[in-house]
């Protein structure tokens, strides 16, 4: 047998929010922040599911006195249901216009940080196992124009080229992390991101090694040594000549195994 609904809840009640405001201001950012979720995430490799740090933001006109939070809230608990669709770098378009919808708003921001996982195969056993990344997707609409940026986070191996040069045995390599943050105009794949840092970098990481792998990763790298100015310059160029980035920022930060500070270069262009 069903149960009633609520009495209060079938009572008409006062929406204070739609109220009017005498201040005359604009708020250009207005809603939620800090709010964890689980949410499918699409990409190159499928679907997966992680925990999204998720920021959701409407600007509130003038004479408007407040926004409706639990409906920030309901937008992803809808996306988080079983067969919903997954949030993905070509749906925040998507999803912004469903944003603005429903709050009747002039303009909308999404803010989505998560790690996101990469099962690789280690280079000589084979054995796989996972990576993680950590991953922000921004998405802003106003007036009627959306503007998507994936931001990526890479650990990767460096190695010092001029320690190579200068030592009779051996080189100092730390670990680096390559930070990329691009605006697509055509569809761009998180996982695409990932292999350009690794892919310029002395070596790439791996969640499992064996002897034999550990062997052909230290001597990629000594036989890859990058300058933290070669790391930043060797992602930076290839995502300049691809057609599918409009804009982009790169940063690389080495954590310098010999120093107790960083060495650190940023190449951006249009961001």
């Amino acid at each position: 047998m069903n149960q009633p609904e609520s009495p209060r809840l079938l009572m008409p009640m006062p929406d204070v929010q739609s109220a009017a405001d005498h201040r005359e201001l604009a708020i250009d950012h207005v809603g939620i922040r800090g709010l964890r979720y689980p949410l499918p995430i699409a990409d190159r490799d499928g679907v997966q599911t992680t925990i999204a740090d998720c920021s959701v933001f409407v600007a509130l006109p003038a004479d408007r006195k407040g926004t409706h939070m639990s409906r920030l809230v309901e937008l992803l608990e809808e996306r988080a249901m079983p067969g919903a669709s997954p949030v993905a770098v070509d749906t925040l378009p998507a999803l912004l216009d469903a944003l603005v919808a429903r709050l009747d708003a002039p303009a909308g921001r999404l803010e989505l940080a998560f790690p996101f996982f990469v099962r690789k195969s280690a280079p000589v056993s084979g054995i796989a196992s996972l990576l993680d990344y950590q991953v922000r997707l921004v998405g802003e609409i106003a007036s009627g124009r959306h503007t998507v940026t994936v931001t990526v986070a890479v650990p990767v191996t460096s190695l010092c080229p001029s320690s190579k040069e200068l030592a009779d045995y051996g080189a100092h390599n730390q670990r680096s992390e390559v930070t990329m943050s691009v605006r697509p105009r055509a569809h761009y794949f998180i996982a695409d991101l990932v292999r350009v840092a690794e892919e310029e970098a002395s070596a790439e990481l791996f969640g499992i090694l064996k002897r034999a792998d550990e062997k052909f990763v230290t001597e990629r790298a000594y036989d890859n040594p990058r300058f933290v100015e070669d790391l930043v310059r060797g992602v930076a160029a290839r995502l300049r000549d691809d057609p599918r980035v409009e804009a982009f920022a790169v940063e690389a930060e080495n954590f310098e195994s010999i120093h107790n500070h960083s060495a650190y270069a940023r190449i951006a262009r249009g961001l």
